[in-house]
């Protein structure tokens, strides 16, 4: 993973077009701070990658033949759980985006996003904030509550284990606000959300922060509103 060393993101790229495959490798491949280590055009061969190049960041397709995006994002993610999943989609509102968040992916992407968005989504899921602040995440994620029903009582029962600070900065995470937009909100320091975000997915055993705030909506903790 990168850190204060200075190593590049490593990133594998996994798509069934091998037009996007190479499009993606060379969007990346000239940010000096990102190294494409792979491509695969499936999801058994992109499971089988990621555990040759143990990667910080795997771009998946959700649509493929054979193996599919979502079902490689769950075994990548079970069996490497370091490793960041971030979706791929055509449409905004794809409804496989919603498996693919509980399969375990940090979030997704357009593939008509521009090699600025591309390179910017990789490195904040790589840094572990995932994609939760635009606003059509915050549609997706209150969507994928509606349609999955009711709330689920063994969730909702893990939220005791949280102090009442801590479940407030969870329902904050899943409104899709920032660190330092909660620390405006909350009035405290960044550091001091920093330290509740990483005790609130320690005590939930959660991957980052798009799991927490699917976590928030399943558990009914958050609803989600003019849906």
């Amino acid at each position: 993973m990168t850190s204060g060393t200075g190593d590049p993101i490593r990133v594998l790229i996994v798509d069934d077009q091998a037009m996007v495959r190479q499009g993606f490798t060379v969007l990346l491949g000239v940010q000096p701070d990102i190294e494409v280590v792979g491509e695969a055009k499936d999801g058994e061969g992109g499971v089988a990658r990621a555990a040759e190049t143990l990667p910080d960041v795997v771009l998946m397709d959700i649509r493929m033949p054979g193996i599919g995006g979502i079902e490689a994002t769950e075994q990548i993610t079970a069996a490497h759980p370091d490793i960041k999943v971030l979706v791929l989609t055509t449409f905004d509102l794809d409804e496989y985006v919603y498996d693919a968040l509980r399969a375990g992916a940090s979030g997704f992407l357009l593939k008509d996003a521009s090699a600025e968005q591309l390179a910017e989504a990789v490195r904040v899921v790589a840094a572990g904030e995932a994609l939760l602040a635009p606003v059509i995440t915050r549609k997706l994620i209150a969507e994928f509550s509606r349609l999955d029903g009711k709330p689920r009582a063994p969730l909702k029962e893990r939220i005791g284990d949280l102090t009442e600070r801590e479940t407030e900065v969870l329902a904050l995470i899943a409104q899709g606000l920032s660190n330092v937009e909660i620390a405006r909100h909350l009035y405290v320091a960044e550091q001091t959300v920093k330290t509740h975000v990483g005790r609130i997915l320690v005590k939930l055993g959660l991957r980052d922060r798009t799991q927490a705030a699917v976590f928030a909506y399943e558990s009914g903790l958050v609803r989600p509103s003019g849906y």
